[in-house]
């Protein structure tokens, strides 16, 4: 929201300086995010007086000039219009001057004559919408004066962030009372009392609402007689200011509406309105899925079911709080107008804006929330400005469609609440005025004020958020520091609290780095991981997305964490391990709330180790990333875990595994697929891991039980198992384990070899389709220091047992 100072001191009175006002704003929630000088545009532009005139000696439509700018010599300038005369003072643009439009004013030579300059129109300038000649000043401008100096366009234009729950702040009058608040200063509104002459509007237009939902209120005025043309200076300068470009005396009062109350109107061409009976006929409708519409911009909209229109009996007329129809604009033949002044549904509206691609300052206002109650009001004060300047009349009456006003929130504050909540000693007349100064009214009550909240604030529902309204106007920085009430309290982290820590100290002692993305995803990520959800599961779509790539909410952290694998990779960051713990979300067809659940996700990509001179680093694979998920596993107190084989769509089969903890899926791990690495411009391996936090947190146990330390040697012997492919370690870890007895302490898988698959049959090792792995068992007892005496039975009875159970063969 752009605010002209000039402007604003017409509303409310301003007795500091910029820097105090934009401090005060700041500590109010409103931040000023820029302040710019807008005369600066006009430097180098002064006044000037024509001193000849005469014909260019090889252009017919020039004229050579020597023009007087207040220096030891006359300018010769070269120049196009016609609409002046020796002794004229106009507008001189010097070399060097930098125009609003971005020309760059420079000497030149136009059929060989030499132009030390230019002289301007209004429309160069950017202080008015006349292009057909040069802008002629008044006979007692002085020479040489810097025109912005003379005309008095340097102003002050602050640029606001406002928040998406303060639609009232995107108006002046609104920014008035915000100020006036703030610096305890009244604010004026301004009129809105048109005068009235000639037939009613009910008798030349009607107006029929079919989704009063979509249109909680349209209201339509009609304006005869006007000529349309060029605005008045003064109009072009507070539009300009506020950031929008002049087009016509009509156009432009309903821009300055928008800047000035805050409500975005439309003007309609009332002969271009398909009549019905004698009158123009408004329909609000939604399109008919297919149908079409040419927008202002000359594009043909193909509008879908869901989209609000504005149409006639023909068909849509405009787009309802988005852009005009071109068939039905204002244009110089115009000679009446149907004013429109309505408020449309803030989801409909973004909805349709997004779709399109039209976000204008219109639809910006109806996606955070027009007030109803301003419209009448806004088409009052539209009609007023348009009789000035359009020299039209005014038809008596607004037809206005209205079916359910709604009621204003009354909401009960409490003096001592506030001072409880707040800690500081705010009186209740104090937190009155206050409120009374934001447009509120307020009735005495038992332990407090009745607040009536007006309907231009739908974002004070609660009684906290009136408390929130006193103490930034009241002063946060007057909030004296104190330390949290409360005596003999501990303070400790919850069992929540505690496992998210351990999620987070295992993680990085494996090696990855925190890594914190956006909660919101791509719909196209579904296709390029190949997702598929469970029953009755969909993404959340958002309202009012940011872009189209970030339009639903994360259902995986996985497509996340290979766009920041792809984007480190293209900065030539190929060494990238990260995690990441976040919801992801999913809903269901109908459902109001979406479900969220916690994750942890986990990708690993290049080596652990920089490459040496004699060798190169190891790639990480899917053993890397099974460590770091055993690592926090073993953190979180979770046992009985096991890895078994999984198809994924986006892993690669063979490299992939689903965990299972007490026979529950809890997530996956795996190598993604190569064609999910192309989709996401990544560079393989890479190993991804996703678990579910909840089920970990609840198989999970804090207690750790002691293990006395080993007061005797163990004894360690290796084996080497020939197996079918089919056959896992996991599988024979299990056999020996089983089979083992007391005396088995631990068990260490070391090596897998298989035969290369081009080895010629005489170099083969082992048999097609075998594989061998080499185990490492350790044997201890707590008693005594085992002897092979000792040992070695044990150890034939693991190797018997394993091999029937398994069919594995002890390699020699």
């Amino acid at each position: 929201m752009r605010v002209s100072l000039k402007w604003l001191s017409e509303l409310v009175d301003i007795d500091v300086d910029v820097s105090t006002l934009c401090d005060r704003l700041d500590m109010t929630g409103t931040k000023v995010e820029a302040v710019h000088m807008t005369g600066a545009t006009l430097d180098g532009v002064v006044v000037g007086q024509v001193l000849t005139k005469d014909p260019h000696p090889e252009a017919d439509k020039l004229s050579c000039c020597t023009v007087d700018v207040g220096e030891a010599e006359a300018l010769s300038i070269v120049c196009g219009a016609t609409n002046f005369k020796a002794g004229d003072k106009v507008p001189v643009a010097t070399v060097g001057a930098t125009l609003p439009n971005g020309m760059t004013i420079k000497k030149a030579k136009l059929r060989g004559q030499v132009s030390m300059g230019m002289m301007c129109s209004s429309t160069e300038l950017a202080v008015g919408g006349d292009a057909s000649g040069l802008l002629i000043l008044p006979e007692d401008a002085p020479i040489g004066v810097a025109y912005g100096t003379y005309a008095g366009l340097s102003d002050t234009v602050l640029e606001l962030e406002v928040t998406p729950n303060r639609p009232d702040c995107l108006s002046m009058v609104g920014v008035a009372r915000e100020v006036g608040a703030v610096m305890g200063s009244p604010f004026k509104t301004p009129a809105s009392l048109p005068e009235e002459a000639g037939a009613p509007a009910a008798g030349a237009v009607t107006v029929r609402v079919d989704n009063p939902d979509l249109c909680p209120r349209y209201t339509a005025r009609v304006m005869r007689g006007v000529k349309v043309g060029p605005s008045p200076d003064w109009l072009v300068q507070r539009i300009t200011a506020a950031g929008a470009r002049p087009i016509n005396n009509v156009v432009d009062v309903t821009n300055y509406i928008l800047f000035e109350l805050g409500q975005p109107l439309h003007a309609f061409d009332l002969d271009k309105i398909a009549a019905s009976g004698g009158k123009a006929e408004i329909i609000v409708r939604t399109a008919i899925e297919g149908e079409e519409l040419k927008t202002l911009d000359g594009q043909v909209r193909r509008l879908a079911a869901d989209t609000l229109v504005i149409a006639d009996t023909r068909g849509p007329v405009a787009l309802a709080g988005v852009m005009g129809g071109e068939d039905s604009e204002v244009s110089d033949q115009t000679v009446d107008v149907l004013l429109e002044s309505a408020c449309f549904d803030t989801s409909t509206t973004s909805r349709t804006s997004r779709r399109l691609g039209l976000i204008s300052e219109a639809s910006l206002r109806f996606e955070r929330g027009v007030d109803p109650e301003l419209a009448a009001r806004a088409s009052d004060r539209a009609a007023q400005l348009l009789a000035e300047v359009s020299g039209g009349t005014v038809a008596p009456g607004i037809v206005d469609v209205y079916p359910a006003a709604p009621e204003p929130c009354v909401l009960r504050l409490r003096g001592e609440r506030l001072r409880a909540i707040i800690g500081a000693p705010i009186t209740d007349d104090e937190a009155a005025s206050i409120l009374v100064s934001l447009g509120l009214t307020l009735e005495p009550a038992e332990d407090g004020f009745d607040v009536t909240v007006p309907t231009f604030r739908p974002d004070l529902v609660r009684e906290i958020d009136l408390i929130e309204e006193v103490v930034r106007v009241w002063g946060m920085e007057r909030v004296p520091s104190t330390f949290p009430g409360g005596r003999e309290r501990v303070g400790a982290l919850t069992a929540g609290q505690q496992r998210d820590l351990s999620i987070g100290v295992a993680l990085r002692a494996a090696g990855l780095n925190e890594h914190i993305g956006y909660a919101f995803a791509d719909p196209r990520d579904m296709e390029r991981l190949g997702w598929e959800l469970g029953p009755d599961e969909v993404p959340v779509e958002l309202i009012n997305p940011m872009s189209e790539e970030q339009a639903v909410m994360r259902w995986t952290l996985a497509a996340g964490l290979l766009r920041a694998v792809s984007y480190n990779q293209r900065r030539g960051a190929g060494d990238v391990h990260i995690y990441e713990l976040g919801n992801v979300f999913v809903t269901a067809p109908g459902r109001k709330q979406p479900k969220q659940r916690l994750m942890v996700g986990g990708v690993l990509a290049g080596a652990w180790e920089r490459p040496s001179w004699d060798q190169d680093a190891r790639p990480l694979d899917f053993f890397d990333g099974k460590g770091a998920v055993e690592t926090l596993l073993t953190e979180l107190g979770v046992d009985r875990v096991k890895f078994r084989t999984s198809e994924r769509a986006w892993l690669q089969a063979g490299r992939s595994a689903d965990v299972i903890v007490r026979g529950d899926v809890v997530g996956w791990i795996g190598e993604v697929a190569p064609q999910v690495l192309d989709a996401y411009g990544a560079t393989g391996p890479v190993t991804m891991f996703e678990l579910g936090v909840a089920p970990l947190g609840k198989a999970g146990t804090r207690t750790r039980a002691y293990s006395e330390v080993p007061r005797y040697p163990s004894v360690n012997l290796d084996i080497a198992l020939v197996v079918d492919e089919e056959v896992t370690s996991e599988q024979l870890v299990h056999a020996m384990t089983s089979a083992g007895g007391k005396l088995l302490d631990g068990i260490r898988l070391f090596d897998v070899y298989r035969d290369p698959q081009d080895a010629p049959a005489g170099e083969r090792r082992l048999p097609e389709g075998k594989k061998s792995l080499a185990f490492s068992l350790s044997y201890r007892s707590n008693e005594q220091t085992l002897s092979d005496e000792v040992v070695r039975p044990v150890h034939e009875k693991l190797l018997a047992k394993v091999c029937r159970a398994t069919g594995a063969e002890v390699r020699g």
